[in-house]
């Protein structure tokens, strides 16, 4: 009798469980998945690599990178590395896959002047969000996304 009591009680708590996963993606995708965002930045109004006639454009070591949602509301931040190169990684439990890609955006934070200064030392570069696509790992699946292209504002 105790042992069938037991049952119905986690049987009860994976019902009452099951409505808010799947509003995730899935049973398995909330606490199995991540999204990773992901990029390097360039020294330069766009933060893209910019070869003119056969120069390169220098990386942005240290900048401050951010994960702004909705009203400048900052999700996630991080520093590039000396590479340029910045990663973040979000719980897809607490940031819906759909929300960070339609109201969120990557801003630099670090004024571009600050690794070259005849640029402008004033404004900011912003990216919209794009997906990359998927990465299964064992049993976690990873949501890779990137910038879809810096402007300085």
């Amino acid at each position: 009798m105790a042992s069938a009591n037991i049952f119905l009680i986690f049987l009860l708590a994976a019902l009452v469980a099951t409505p808010v996963a799947v509003a995730q993606g899935g049973l398995l995708s909330g606490l199995l998945g991540l999204i990773h965002i992901d990029g390097v930045l360039y020294c330069s109004p766009n933060g893209k690599l910019d070869g003119i006639n056969g120069s390169t454009t220098p990386i942005f070591p240290n900048a401050g990178v951010q994960l702004q949602c909705g009203a400048g509301n900052v999700i996630s931040s991080t520093t590039t590395n000396g590479s340029g190169v910045f990663s973040l990684v979000l719980d897809p439990l607490q940031n819906l896959l759909s929300s960070v890609l339609s109201n969120c955006s990557l801003v630099v934070t670090t004024p571009l002047s600050t690794c070259n200064a005849s640029l402008p030392s004033v404004g900011f570069l912003q990216s919209p969000l794009q997906l990359v696509g998927k990465t299964l790992v064992g049993l976690l699946r990873i949501v890779n996304l990137s910038a879809a292209g810096f402007q300085l504002l």
